[in-house]
């Protein structure tokens, strides 16, 4: 299964590597004192995929995101690579709001120090509004989205309302690249249904932009008035419109991957599928080539058949695997094996 996963990701490497809003090669990570978690990991995805990750706890989701948020280095500059940048050394990623990521520490950072609230007396308003460079659009539409009170005080509020804020804060800048780490769990249904909503937005490929500024019939008019005038102008219209048509229909195009534990809903949101096992990629493919899915009643099920699976396998494993069947790092003891520089703050 593993060798499948393999063989179906570095189909999309070579003259399409460029195309990819995330390409990992040949990726190898170990905490220090501890056995490598990935070895020789290769993923590719594309834009204007949404991409779950799923796999038990410990698997590895959490580090693969945060490597692929520049969080930790890992090999050279090629091995994780963002939108043409490397995740790690590219800090403009960040800076430029082209990446974003949202995981569960984050949680913490809005009006609190570590699970201290602040003495400070912070509003939403205060941090929302904090944030500088953002579209006056954009923030008005996510603070209604996420049914934000802007006069929450965010020393007195829920960690629902607290991680309403702090998602809010985290998508003013139109993303390109979006990595979230089991960011609804606080949510309630109707907030994480329209969030989901959102994000497929920022995904998709939409034709409202068209249709705002020329209707078809005002199209046929042109061209007919053109027509009766030279024909031989028809053909520069048409080329004129199908730019104007290209410009405003690929709108967005952003890649969101999504690690989480609460699957539902999620058959009809997400456009592919990666499963970790023991930090190895198990399945890499799109969920409409789930076959699992198609005998199954939703995706929660397909997922649950597979940790249960896990689950048996590694009962049946022994407890003390002999020390040549064990793997060691190709690292050693260097400092570098998980190394972290001032992006793992950011």
């Amino acid at each position: 299964m593993a060798e499948k996963a393999s063989q179906s990701i570095e189909k999309g490497r070579g003259e399409n590597e460029k195309a990819n809003s995330i390409s990992i090669c040949g990726m190898q990570f170990a905490y220090a004192g501890q056995h490598p978690l990935f070895y020789d990991f290769n993923l590719n995805i594309s834009p204007g995929s949404r991409c779950l990750l799923v796999g038990a706890n410990g698997s590895g989701k959490t580090t693969l995101l945060k490597i692929m948020a520049g969080k930790h280095m890992v090999g050279g500059k090629d091995v994780v690579r963002l939108i043409n940048g490397s995740a790690f050394h590219d800090t403009q990623l960040v800076c430029s709001g082209d990446l974003a990521y949202l995981g569960g520490s984050w949680s913490k950072t809005v009006g609190s120090a570590g699970e201290i609230p602040l003495q400070g007396d912070f509003s939403a308003e205060h941090m929302i509004f904090g944030v500088e460079g953002t579209d006056p659009v954009r923030r008005e539409k996510l603070i209604d989205l996420l049914d934000i009170d802007l006069q929450w005080q965010m020393h007195k509020v829920s960690d629902g309302q607290r991680r309403r804020v702090q998602i809010c804060m985290g998508l003013l800048h139109p993303f390109k690249v979006l990595l979230l780490d089991e960011v609804t769990v606080d949510l309630d249904v109707v907030a994480r249904m329209d969030l989901l909503e959102f994000f497929k937005e920022e995904c998709d490929q939409i034709w409202s932009a068209w249709k705002v500024q020329v209707s078809p019939f005002m199209i046929l008019l042109i061209c007919a008035s053109i027509w009766l005038e030279s024909p031989r102008e028809v053909h520069h219209v048409i080329t004129r419109l199908f730019f104007f048509f290209f410009f405003f229909f690929v709108q967005r195009g952003a890649t969101i991957v999504y690690a989480t534990h609460i699957f539902d809903g999620l058959e009809t949101w997400a456009t592919h599928l990666a499963y970790i096992q023991d930090g190895e990629l198990r399945r890499a493919e799109k969920l409409t080539e789930v076959h699992e899915l198609k005998s199954s009643a939703n995706l929660l099920s397909v997922v649950e058949s597979w940790l249960r699976y896990e689950t048996k396998s590694e009962k049946k494993k022994p407890t003390n695997p002999p020390a040549q069947n064990q793997k060691t790092s190709p690292l050693g003891s260097s400092p570098f094996m998980s190394s972290r520089h001032m992006a793992y703050y950011r």
